[in-house]
């Protein structure tokens, strides 16, 4: 997901995580996560996808996707997973890479009658991985079958399973700590110790798909998800840090969440005179829980872990024992309740109109959302309309440009320190841009500039450092552009620029206005080119050769200044392929350069930060039949 996602879109970056769950900011905000249409969005989750189910990543920035669901103002990234299709390919990939990395991967389908009525597809996926950090893996397996059954010449209907299991290292192993700042230690030092109990995360996801034609403008969709997480093993972060060391403690962590989700939709043309109409008409609902105890730990080290040739010898006597006697369920309401769960049932309504031969488009939507939250024991519920007006004009066939003024409502979890509920974010948005597509389409390119002002964002209670306080409102505005395509004969290229800039404009606390918000970066570019070598003795034959830069990194959580408080970030990663009819080989190199590249941010008298690889590759070999 980090190669997949950085490269191709404009501003998003992505945080650092513990190895289970991604976690993608746009726009200075979480984007939300959709698998399939689905918002499987967590506090901690969901797990991450792997890339070995995934037919693509779809992105849609600011609050337009509330079409989908109720959104961040950021907008959301839409996991779509593969599907059967009557020329599913069939291939299987081997690949080794650094530090110890196995992995396989089987991709087949086809038809499974005669007459191509039921189709099929099943994907497989194994892997064994370590880390640059002793102590630490990340072994994970992937099941997914699914079938699709064309019921008559109209209708049909798909069903689709997904089984993910990881087994990692203690979740929080991956974090260094010192009084002395970012990057003072090794880029492999680590918290873990060889004798903890991994953590090991069971995920299932299903989806059943219905869709029929009525005729040629008109169809209905409707689909039921469901996803179940569940979590057992613990997590390292200190009991306090300091010039001699870390003392580390060791706590249970066991989670389980659950997402229900439904949706329905119909969509259409008509025209009237000479005004064209594309109409969604749609009804979606979902709920969700989460649980977790994380109420039970204990101390790790009678004498703390030292910055400097650090020990690893905690006798297996000394590690915390927890007690799973009873569900997660009942454990989670401990010393405060630590469940969470959220009702959400939406109704939309679109209508772009088109004039002048569909050359401009008007479009006019509305979402009412009803929706109720139970956060650590505290309650909200309210009702919201959200609407959405936008004007798109296309010059040529080419070129086209766009406005547009929307507005999103998301509900948010968790309570203040006297236990009060948070209100939902309620954001809005202008926008406008540029389109273009050049020379026969061969490439495009987009420039948009935007104004995002969003109320009720959460940041850290300067009085409690475990709690949240709602600011006020946060301004978040910028510039992004992206061009992609083959440039030349052989020549394809990814870049793309965002200016971002997030500040505070409302707050109780009057010195906070004009401040920096945690969690973007203001200038972020990606830029990569593969070039397939022309003749006939090299055919086949490509290289590839990619950066991503971030200027002005703010960190991501607790705490940010007016200025800048990590380093500039800047990798370089590299490929070679060679495809032939059958077999590809496939090596890549990231981090060429061999950077020390982390991100991270204060906490309390201490800082905490999470370092990256340094130089790596994988050689990947794919046989298709």
């Amino acid at each position: 997901m980090r190669e997949a996602v950085m490269r191709n879109v404009s501003g998003a970056q992505m945080l650092e995580h513990w190895e289970n769950y991604v976690r993608i900011n746009m726009r200075g905000f979480r984007a939300q996560a959709l698998r399939n249409g689905m918002d499987v969005t967590m506090t901690w989750g969901p797990l991450a996808e792997d890339m070995s189910i995934v037919e693509r990543v779809e992105f849609i920035k600011g609050p337009a996707g509330f079409m989908l669901s109720s959104n961040s103002p950021s907008g959301f990234y839409n996991i779509v997973t593969k599907k059967p299709s009557v020329n599913a390919p069939k291939e299987v990939t081997l690949t080794i890479g650094s530090f110890n990395t196995l992995r396989a991967t089987a991709d087949f389908g086809g038809k499974l009658t005669k007459d191509g009525k039921l189709l099929y597809r099943v994907n497989l996926m194994g892997q064994m991985k370590e880390s640059h950090r002793d102590y630490e893996f990340n072994d994970r397996v992937t099941i997914a079958p699914s079938l699709k059954y064309k019921i008559d010449e109209n209708t049909t209907l798909t069903g689709e399973y997904i089984y993910q299991f990881s087994r990692m290292s203690v979740v929080g192993g991956s974090y260094a700590f010192s009084v002395n700042g970012f990057g003072t230690l090794d880029r492999d030092y680590t918290l873990a110790e060889p004798n903890i109990d991994p953590t090991d995360i069971n995920e299932h996801t299903a989806f059943v798909n219905l869709n029929h034609k009525f005729n040629d403008s008109w169809e209905v969709t409707a689909q039921i998800g469901y996803l179940n997480y569940l979590q057992y093993g613990s997590s390292l972060w200190p009991d306090s840090v300091t010039a001699a060391g870390i003392y580390r403690n060791l706590s249970i962590w066991d989670a389980l969440s659950e997402v229900r989700s439904g949706q329905a939709y119909i969509n259409g043309d008509v025209i009237t005179g000479n005004v064209s109409h594309k109409i969604l008409i749609g009804l979606d609902a979902e709920q969700k829980k989460y649980y977790a105890d994380w109420f039970q730990n204990g101390s790790l080290d009678v004498t703390p872990l030292a910055y400097d040739n650090p020990v690893h010898n905690v006798p297996t006597s000394q590690i915390p024992v927890f007690d799973r006697s009873e569900s997660i369920r009942k454990r989670s309401y401990g010393t405060y309740l630590a469940g969470q769960s959220s009702r959400l049932t939406s109704l939309y309504l679109q209508d772009e109109l088109g004039f002048f031969e569909n050359s401009l488009r008007l479009t006019v939507a509305g979402r009412y959302s009803a929706y109720e939250s139970s956060s650590y024991g505290a309650v909200s519920d309210d009702e919201v309309f959200t609407p959405r007006i936008g004007l798109s004009y296309s010059i040529d066939e080419n070129t086209s440009v766009y406005s547009l003024y929307d507005v999103s409502f998301l509900p948010q979890t968790g309570s203040d320190y006297n236990g009060n509920a948070f209100d939902p974010v309620k954001a809005k948005n202008i926008e406008a841009g540029i389109k273009r597509k050049w020379a026969d389409n061969k490439w495009n390119s987009s420039l948009t500039a935007y104004h995002l002002t969003e109320d009720n964002v959460l940041t850290t209670d300067p009085e409690h450092i475990y709690y949240s306080v709602q600011l006020g409102q946060v301004r978040s505005q910028g510039i992004e552009f992206d061009l992609q395509g083959e440039v030349l004969p052989g020549l394809a290229v990814i870049f793309n620029y965002a200016y971002t800039d997030v500040e505070v404009t409302e707050d109780t606390d009057e010195s906070a206005i004009g401040s920096a918000v945690a969690g973007h970066s203001k200038h972020i570019t990606n830029g990569w080119l593969s070039y397939n070598l022309p003749g006939n003795t090299l055919h086949g034959l490509g290289v590839s050769l990619g950066y991503q830069y971030l200027v002005d990194r703010s960190t991501w959580a607790w705490d940010a200044e007016n200025d800048s408080m990590l380093p500039d970030y800047f990798r370089l990663d590299g490929a070679v392929t060679y495809n032939l009819e059958k077999i590809s080989i496939k090596l890549n190199v990231n981090n060429i350069l061999d950077e020390y590249l982390y991100s991270g941010g204060p906490y309390a008298d201490y800082y905490y930060w999470q370092t990256e690889p340094g130089r790596n590759f994988r050689l990947e070999t794919s046989y298709r039949f």
